[in-house]
């Protein structure tokens, strides 16, 4: 062999076990096949609002499934999440974003349901609604932005998401989000939780420091209440939108705890 080629396979072998590498550190492990995780959307919002956290789970070998609320009440989204629950085989995380936290809250006490995950979130007790959680403080600026149909449901305003929903997600994407909103029904927010699934089972809560829709104080509050793993998260009310890693990551932790 001369000596020339012996180069040429000497620095073809270094470049393979080099690409090999990196392969293997930018392929994260399918470590967690065999659990499920079940995202749950909040008011105002669908099952495409999880679009971008989606992918990173199922790299890991997660099984995700986004429930397409109703949001026609507690008793509807609870049914509507349940359902998908009972489709799972192995353990599941439920994981709910805004609204969804009450859903959670209730769809939990499955005995499929391992651990909670709470994404700035409502974290109701036993006999709690959204109105005795947020009984006595003040209403916030997007409520005077509140719009309701003949039926009853409300959605946001424009303003409303460009400012105070999604303010940290690209303008274009806020406009859509304005424009495709799941109309909630008005009664959902006086509906309360009958047993509160955090007592029981282990929860993590994705804290929105820069949160317009629901304080970040009463999210960090509500997690302490609960105790909650807690992250903290730059970000608007769609943290999963604009802070979509942070959001998986915490839904993973979550996913290999659940036994």
């Amino acid at each position: 062999m001369t000596t020339l080629l012996k180069k040429c396979l000497g620095s073809a072998l270094l470049l393979g076990g080099l690409f090999a590498l990196q392969a293997s550190h930018a392929a994260p492990p399918q470590d967690l096949k065999g659990k499920n995780v079940v995202l749950v959307h909040g008011a105002f919002a669908d099952g495409s609002s999880w679009e971008k956290v989606i992918p990173l789970l199922e790299a890991r070998g997660l099984h995700v499934v986004a429930v397409q609320n109703p949001l026609s009440s507690l008793a509807d989204d609870v049914a509507a999440t349940k359902r998908v629950i009972d489709q799972q085989t192995g353990p599941v995380v439920l994981v709910g974003h805004s609204w969804a936290g009450v859903v959670i809250s209730e769809a939990g006490n499955d005995d499929k349901v391992k651990n909670l995950v709470y994404v700035a979130a409502f974290a109701p007790d036993s006999g709690q609604s959204i109105d005795d959680v947020t009984k006595g403080k003040p209403a916030p600026a997007w409520a005077s932005e509140l719009q309701k149909d003949s039926a009853g449901n409300l959605t946001l305003s424009t303003k409303a998401v460009l400012e105070d929903f999604a303010q940290d997600v690209p303008l274009p994407q806020r406009r859509v989000i304005a424009a495709t909103q799941g109309p909630w029904a008005a009664a959902c927010i006086g509906q309360k939780v009958t047993t509160a699934a955090w007592h029981d089972k282990p929860s993590y809560f994705v804290v929105a420091g820069q949160d317009r829709m629901i304080d970040p104080n009463l999210q960090r509050s509500m997690a302490k209440t609960i105790g909650a793993h807690v992250t903290m998260v730059d970000a608007s009310h769609v943290a999963m939108v604009s802070q979509p890693k942070a959001v998986a990551d915490t839904i993973i932790a979550a996913a290999k705890a659940a036994q």
